[in-house]
């Protein structure tokens, strides 16, 4: 099983589900001063994971406990306001920890580790097979009962945060680069897209362009990009050449990008939870279905989209409302994690991204390279967050070279493409 995992990498990158369960996550970004405050113990926390990580796999306990050791002695220099705040790459640690010791069936300490970690994700340890030694355990299951009690209902939470307000006067602008841009012209060319997508309607094009994505580069959430070049054509030439796989933002940034080439507006969607110093998120692409007049939900990561009773694709939008609702939603069936592991109805949209719909932030460009950073450049972005969620939010921020511009009018949000 893949571990509980942290990693950094230029914007901080989180990946904390093991692929029993989801598997997916990047997140983009955090609030500067946090992240400015906290960065020399954030980079080492990034760098201890990835060596426990890597202990965990070859089943290492000593080298494991060295490296968790080093990890504690930097976590009891923060103060107690920033040991609250990052607890959760101790909790990490310790799980991770628990589960090692539950493989080599060393009961006692895999228990004492668990109830280290105050574990709170009732789902994740109901399906670990990690734990399976342990499982018949009365310790294990007070663990369980707590992860219960703890674990938040996060539909409740879109019920008590559905209410946006489509009076907010904050104004957002979205542009699609055209076809004919050499660079997508070039990208349509070289991986012969019109072939990929096949002689089929419009539907099945995209959910043919979104499979070839998936299965062209696998998924990993425990690294960033393989270059500081953003860009479809670098992103599947590295990758693809040197067999390195790509986060989920990374996945999405790819076929956004062959969307465009191809002629089909679209746009990655950064999918947040409402809790801020949850440190895991999920991108995912929107993509404007000219036979629909719609958006539809496409997620490359997961070879996945979403449908109402009648078959029929759903949004980003509308997924979330159905959600609150408690309407029918049915996942395509051969949704997946790299041809590993199956994705459920139950464990991606209502344990998993129902957690991660609260808050959206997508760029105002959707265009090729265009996260890109290069000297001078300003990137720009739009947030839509619920009205109730943060009425003091600033209208605009400004920070290192990017503009991020928040509302509350789903309508400037999800607007259509003109």
């Amino acid at each position: 099983m893949q571990p509980f995992i942290f990693l950094f990498v230029f914007e901080l990158k989180i990946k904390i589900m093991k692929k029993s369960l989801l598997i997916i996550i990047s997140l983009f970004m955090l609030s500067l001063s946090y992240a400015q405050s906290n960065e020399k113990f954030i980079s080492f926390a990034a760098k201890q994971d990835s060596l426990m990580i890597k202990a965990y796999e070859i089943k290492n306990v000593k080298e494991y406990k060295n490296q968790l050791d080093k990890l504690e002695q930097k976590y009891d220099q923060l103060s107690s306001k920033d040991q609250k705040m990052h607890f959760t790459y101790m909790r990490a640690g310790y799980y991770n920890f628990a589960c090692l010791y539950s493989l080599l069936d060393q009961k006692q300490k895999a228990l004492d580790y668990l109830e280290k970690s105050n574990y709170e994700d009732y789902e994740h340890l109901l399906q670990d097979s990690d734990l399976n030694n342990i499982r018949k355990e009365p310790r294990f299951e007070k663990c369980l009962a707590y992860a219960k009690l703890k674990s938040p209902n996060y539909i409740q939470i879109l019920k008590d945060a559905q209410q946006y307000n489509n009076s907010d006067s904050r104004k957002l602008f979205f542009s699609y680069q055209s076809s004919d841009n050499e660079n997508l012209k070039k990208l349509r060319q070289q991986y012969k897209l019109d072939s990929i997508a096949g002689n089929g309607n419009e539907i099945s094009k995209i959910i043919n362009l979104m499979r070839w994505v998936h299965n062209l580069i696998p998924h990993d959430g425990q690294h960033g990009f393989p270059d500081e070049t953003k860009n479809a054509s670098n992103l599947i030439s590295v990758c693809v050449n040197n067999k390195k796989p790509l986060n989920c933002r990374g996945l999405a940034i790819v076929l956004n990008e062959v969307y465009l080439a191809m002629n089909v507006k679209s746009r990655y969607i950064t999918c947040l939870p409402k809790d801020s110093s949850d440190l895991e998120c999920h991108v995912i692409n929107m993509v404007y279905s000219q036979t629909l007049a719609k958006w539809v939900w496409m997620d490359p990561t997961t070879e996945s989209y979403v449908m109402n009773e009648k078959g029929e694709l759903l949004s980003i939008e509308e997924v979330r409302e159905r959600l609150i609702n408690g309407q029918p939603l049915i996942l395509n069936p051969d949704a997946n994690w790299n041809h590993q592991v199956s994705q459920t109805k139950k464990a991606y949209l209502d344990n998993y991204m129902s957690k991660n719909l609260y808050r959206f932030e997508c760029p105002v460009s959707s265009e090729y390279n265009y996260e890109t950073k290069m000297e001078n450049k300003i990137i720009k972005y739009n947030y839509l967050i619920p009205s109730n969620h943060n009425p003091k939010e600033e209208k605009q921020r400004h920070s290192n070279g990017i503009i991020t511009t928040y509302t509350s009018n789903l309508n400037e949000f999800w607007a259509k493409p003109e």
